[in-house]
């Protein structure tokens, strides 16, 4: 019969998340407002069975977890077992956050049956944390769309010009906690499952790897003196920390801010991940607005200039929004016609080479600058056999006898739902034929509904896109898969998929600002425990106004996302989504 229960007596149940960041379009275009954690998969699409002559690149070695008895955890830093972020008084129209009960570990019984005693037998196989849809916002690019929230509030956010102080606090949080929660066993690597920066902008890229690595950032493009975005822009739509006006979002309760915007664009200091970690990309790592591959070199020339547009007519911004909502322009040419048309309305400002975009090799580069190694491994995953062969996707040690396979599965044609190519997806049946005599976990960037663009790749016309249904097929055809692991729609989702589960993560942009734990331990009774506990950055819950400290800001960035027009409790997901103990049969 199948089970969910509840690990612990239940906590206090009243509703301690009132509203969480709805995914906006300067997010994603479409990405989020084309498919959330509910929806269905498409149906599978005709694809190529020849097998393809790519190499499967390997990850190189690095640190991993020795299987070792399960210890008692020493003091970790709090998770959200222990406290949420929770909206102290419900019905302000702008609600501060405070110290919330925290969210239970369920235990679900859908693929075995828990045996009693198996914390006491069991040894942990790896121990690690999982970062995805960071979003690193240049929020001075060009090239974005906030102009089209005069149709739809959640099309920009006003916690988006502090997703690097945001990301810093979650580093320090994974640094800090050192152990599994669940296992006491130490954290071995870290691993990011894409939509690491937002922009696709060479500026983004550094911040990125800066923030994971440990450096200095300067969160600012363009004039290093001053901001020249949207919040200074004298446009209403947007909010101005800065000024008396009553804007859209002071209307609804958002606060003034003297200072907001200077200390926005302050420079940051990371102390990088204590762990090694690796890298996953996403679709907005290779597309502009994480969904159009403009060939014409247009929007590339555009990101670098000195024009930026603030707002469109009404009707112009319905038009744009529903074609863009829906995908519609993979190619990018109705933005550009919009851009060109758009001229007399764009107010000037300081040019920035750094806004450039970058493509795979470039992104591949940059990880495999020395620079960049941090706590490791140099690549972090990547490897020069993927420059050689044009290809994002790799396998890495996890620990004894588990190994992880990265995959890419943006359509580098442009869409912001994902597939495989027919190279990838064969490459990917050899892979996992090597490891049947292992453990596998799977990260990719799209989750296996959100996989439904099966267009041909310009650049490759003759070759097949597979989607999530052909993905879970495969993946279910192979016992010694545990889990796929990816994030996405912005949302915590975890569901059974026959011999494995599907674990996909909210995102670190918009509330409640997560990242996961999981710990894969072998009960030694014929079943496994995969182990998953969200954790929040380092920032206090609780936010003072007049604190634009990098900590603060940290603090600010949760409790605006929070407030975000248009959010709603979706992407926190239920409690069988979030601290799982969940069980398999091996």
């Amino acid at each position: 019969m199948t089970r969910i229960r509840s690990a612990v007596t239940a906590v206090d149940r009243r509703s301690f998340l009132t509203a969480t960041g709805a995914v906006g379009v300067s997010a994603g275009i479409g990405l989020a407002l084309g498919a959330g954690g509910n929806s269905e998969a498409a149906s599978a699409a005709s694809a190529a069975s020849a097998e393809a002559a790519v190499p499967g690149p390997r990850g190189p070695v690095a640190p991993t977890a020795t299987t070792a008895p399960v210890r008692t955890p020493a003091a970790p830093a709090r998770t959200t077992l222990d406290t949420v972020a929770t909206p102290r008084d419900t019905a302000a129209a702008f609600r501060r956050l405070g110290d919330g009960p925290g969210w239970r570990r369920v235990v679900r019984e859908q693929l075995a049956a828990p045996r009693a005693g198996r914390a006491g037998r069991r040894t942990v196989l790896t121990s690690f944390v999982q970062l995805t849809d960071l979003h690193l916002v240049d929020v001075q690019h060009p090239v974005r769309t906030e102009y089209l929230r005069s149709q739809q509030l959640s099309g920009w956010r006003p916690q988006e010009a502090l997703t690097v102080p945001g990301a810093v606090a979650l580093i320090e949080q994974i640094n800090a906690l050192r152990t599994g929660p669940a296992t006491g066993s130490p954290l071995s690597f870290a691993v990011t499952t894409g939509d690491n920066t937002d922009n696709n902008s060479h500026a983004e890229l550094d911040w990125f790897l800066t923030v994971m690595s440990g450096g200095r950032v300067t969160p600012n493009t363009g004039d290093p003196r001053r901001y020249e975005g949207v919040q200074n822009s004298g446009e209403r739509l947007f909010w101005h920390p800065e000024d008396g006006l009553r804007d859209t979002d002071k209307r609804l309760g958002y606060p003034r801010v003297d200072g907001f915007l200077a200390a926005a664009v302050r420079s940051v200091n990371s102390p990088g991940l204590r762990i090694p970690w690796y890298s996953t990309v996403g679709n907005h790592d290779g597309l502009a607005s994480g969904a159009m591959a403009d060939r014409s070199g247009f929007l590339a020339d555009f990101a670098v200039g000195s024009k930026k547009l603030y707002g469109i007519p009404d009707a112009e911004a319905k038009e744009m929004l529903k074609l863009l909502s829906k995908g519609g322009d993979p190619s990018g040419a109705k933005l550009i016609d919009l851009l060109r048309r758009s001229k007399r309305r764009m107010r000037t400002i300081t040019p920035d080479p750094g806004r450039a975009p970058f493509g795979p090799r470039d992104y591949l580069k940059a990880h495999l600058d020395p620079a960049r190694a941090g706590a490791g491994p140099a690549g972090h995953g990547y490897t020069a056999a993927n420059l050689d062969g044009d290809t994002l996707y790799y396998t890495f040690p996890m620990g004894e006898n588990v190994t992880g396979i990265s995959l890419d599965t943006t359509d580098r044609g442009g869409h912001f739902t994902g597939s495989l190519n027919t190279a990838q997806f064969n490459w990917l049946k050899r892979t996992l034929k090597e490891l049947r005599d292992g453990y596998v976990v799977v990260f990719s960037h799209h989750n296996s509904w959100t996989m439904t663009n099966t267009h041909p790749d310009p650049a490759h016309p003759g070759e097949a896109r597979h989607n999530g249904d052909e993905v879970l097929a495969l993946l279910g055809r192979n016992p010694q898969v545990l889990a796929w692991v990816n994030g996405h729609s912005h949302r915590n989702a975890i569901a059974p998929r026959g011999g494995f589960w599907e674990i996909s993560t909210a995102s670190h942009i918009d509330f409640p600002q997560l990242a996961r734990v999981i710990e894969i331990a072998d009960n030694n009774d014929g079943t496994l425990s995969l182990f998953t506990t969200l954790i929040e950055s380092s920032a206090p819950h609780r936010t003072d106004f007049g604190d634009l400290s990098q900590t603060g800001l940290a603090a600010l960035y949760r409790e605006l996302s929070h407030n975000a027009p248009g959010s709603t409790t979706a992407p926190a997901g239920t409690s069988t989504d979030r601290n799982t103990e969940l069980l398999l049969t091996r």
